[in-house]
């Protein structure tokens, strides 16, 4: 069996502007126009101290990034007469995102969502990869970025604060070629926007799709299921699977089908028709082909929860999205409050490429190569109506 290289960091801390003086020891905050990012001491792996850094605007719209996993572990956001609630799901506490759970908040790499068989070929040469989702492999193996320890920095422009995170992947980790240095930084405006930027770099090819495994619940996390909740997906096909949940190869259009989501619809009002699409993922666990071409930024999708008024607005210069809504939830995660999380309890709208790309010729390449840097934006807008 290969033996794993640690996980290597790049780029040293900074520790920016002095702490204020009413701030207890090791916390640290910033204020730009209304905008404020804190950092505060959220325990200590192996590799190293975890701190949580919070970013805050001058609507109360508050996001909180740890070091370990790259995890959002909160965002509070208001509902229609004002009142903040946590809208993502997770844990109280590091100790809980160091267990196995879900990716609650993670960010998701080498490759989010599947490779068939846990292999590939590139450059003439195979490639074996842990099998940790049945016969193929997920979210970057056993050990993928979600539970990496990654160098965290505050950051500060003038409309935005942020966070960036910096760490390396050794050639050889989970199988995978070539060392691959990434950057992910977390900026939140005064538009309730929360933009995410991936970067990477590599010294040999290598596959790449980077992206984050938040759940949502737009009523707040542990308040129910998503089943009310209206969505509409700017897509007009997406990609079938297999019982394995392997993309076909085919783009399948979504009209007359209960993937059509161009019109906002409830999530729960087609989740359990008669589908054979339907039947291999327990409901909704397909990428989306998302309308339109080139590098700039598209909409993805739109959330809306009738309950509280919150709204979730995505877009992303991917190519497609994951549509996820908490099928495998069982209710034997208890997670934030001691509330456990129940079956639908939760949505991810992941920004991707296609799963299984590297085995996939007509799907859009997620190859690296040396010389190339990798670059994937997703912003996530709260609002209300």
């Amino acid at each position: 069996m290969k033996v794993l290289l640690p996980f290597l960091l790049l780029c040293l801390a900074s520790c920016g502007s002095p702490e204020p003086a009413a701030a207890p020891p090791d916390t640290h905050t910033a204020d730009d126009g209304g905008l404020t990012v804190t950092e505060a001491p959220y325990g200590t792996t192996e590799d190293g101290a975890v701190t949580e850094y919070t970013l805050e605007n001058e609507q109360g719209l508050r996001v909180s990034i740890i070091n370990y996993g790259g995890i959002i572990t909160s965002i509070y956001a208001p509902d229609r007469e004002g009142r903040l609630d946590d809208v993502v799901l997770g844990f109280d506490s590091l100790a809980g995102y160091e267990g196995e759970h879900p990716y609650f908040g993670a960010l998701i790499g080498r490759y989010g969502n599947r490779i068939a068989g846990g292999k590939f070929t590139l450059d003439g040469a195979t490639y074996q990869l842990p099998t940790n989702n049945g016969p193929n492999s997920l979210h970057g193996g056993d050990v993928g970025f979600d539970h990496k320890w990654w160098r965290g920095r505050p950051l500060r422009e003038e409309n935005r604060v942020g966070v960036e995170l910096t760490g390396r992947s050794p050639d050889g980790e989970m199988g995978y070629p070539g060392n691959l240095d990434v950057t992910v930084r977390y900026w939140l405006d005064n538009d309730n926007a929360l933009t995410l930027e991936y970067e990477a770099t590599t010294d040999r090819a290598t596959p790449v799709n980077l992206t984050n495994h938040t759940y949502f619940n737009l009523q707040g996390a542990g308040k129910g299921d998503i089943l009310d909740h209206e969505i509409r997906i700017h897509a007009e096909r997406f990609t079938p699977v297999d019982e394995s949940l392997i993309p076909l190869g085919e783009l399948r259009e979504v009209a007359g089908t209960p993937f059509d989501f161009r019109q906002s619809t409830a999530i729960g009002e087609r989740i359990d028709a008669e589908d054979e699409q339907l039947g291999a993922g327990g409901g909704y666990d397909h990428n989306f082909v998302l309308d339109g071409e080139g590098n700039g930024l598209r909409p993805a999708a739109t959330v809306y929860d009738p309950e509280s008024g919150r709204t979730l607005e995505v877009a992303t210069t991917e190519p497609g999205v994951q549509f996820y809504t908490g099928n495998f939830l069982n209710g034997s995660v208890v997670g934030k409050g001691g509330k456990a999380y129940a079956y639908r309890t939760g949505f991810c709208l992941e920004t991707q490429h296609f799963p299984d790309s590297p085995n996939q010729e007509d799907f859009p390449s997620t190859i690296l190569r040396p010389g190339d840097t990798y670059r994937s934006t997703t912003v996530y807008t709260f609002g209300t109506r």
